[in-house]
């Protein structure tokens, strides 16, 4: 069984009297330890799948297994606890409370986990923190680091929960070349090293394609499901994530698909 299985999947928002259908039959599965991102133009539906998958919000119609589970039938207490227990976030705006340390912004989604001490929420945030790179910026607070150690830290903030699933929205829309090639350089080693699951949804084709596997949407469809082995991020830096030199570290270069399926033949709308 696959970590999550869409079938049929529609969303349909009301525009005063005119229905916008935002998903239109979406089915897809996801495996535990892929990276996929989702790309397509605005208005495509993928803020509007990552949102469904992310467990915001409850599609029109259709099924929506995540780990064996159906999501569509949960209640809002329960769809709140089932993200919780499964799915970290990364935005492309950091959301991180201004005059905090970093080590407290990572400990915050702790303070709501039961069952867990104050040594423990301290020990998890050291411990992402350094899987991040910022062991040595655990004191500092957001105005004391650049904007790609700012992304970092909403990084080991979605990571000390555990979950199964990190779902990074745009997350390097607020930054520079570089550091945007640094950012996607930290989710493929966690995916690569930690087998986190992770879903990227970018409107960026470069970014896209530092993932294993890219869904392309439009007009609320699957157009296009293409499997990549293996891949290097875009614009690599010289260092990686923690500032050592990748000269040593593998750097595969892209290759052609594995497969893909496209469906660019859609069906009309009237």
């Amino acid at each position: 069984m696959a970590l999550i299985e869409l079938r049929d999947v529609r969303k349909i928002y009301q525009l005063g009297d005119v229905p916008v259908n935002a998903l239109a039959g979406v089915s897809l599965d996801i495996e535990q330890g892929e990276f996929v991102s989702l790309i397509g133009q605005s208005g495509s539906g993928k803020s509007t799948l990552m949102n469904t998958l992310g467990c915001l919000d409850r599609p029109t119609s259709g099924s929506y297994l995540l780990d064996g589970r159906e999501v569509t039938t949960l209640s809002l207490d329960a769809r709140a606890r089932l993200r919780n227990d499964k799915i970290g976030f990364v935005f492309q705006s950091f959301n991180l409370l201004a005059r905090t340390s970093a080590m407290e912004n990572v400990e915050l989604p702790l303070l709501y986990a039961r069952g867990v001490t104050a040594r423990q929420r301290r020990a998890r945030a050291t411990e992402v923190l350094a899987l991040v790179g910022l062991a040595d910026r655990m004191d500092h607070q957001p105005g004391q680091l650049s904007g790609g150690q700012q992304q970092r830290v909403a990084v080991a903030r979605a990571l000390v929960n555990r979950p199964a699933i990190l779902m990074a929205d745009e997350p390097t829309g607020n930054l520079d070349s570089r550091t945007s090639g640094e950012v996607i350089q930290l989710f493929q080693q966690l995916n690569d090293q930690q087998g986190i699951t992770l879903i990227l949804v970018t409107h960026d084709p470069g970014i896209a394609a530092s993932a294993k596997r890219t869904i392309t949407l439009r007009d609320g469809l699957v157009v296009q499901d293409t499997k990549f082995s293996p891949l290097a991020s875009p614009d690599v830096p010289s260092t990686d994530s923690f500032g050592r030199s990748v000269s040593n570290l593998p750097g595969p270069e892209r290759s052609r698909p594995d497969s893909s399926v496209s469906a660019d033949q859609e069906p009309d709308k009237k």
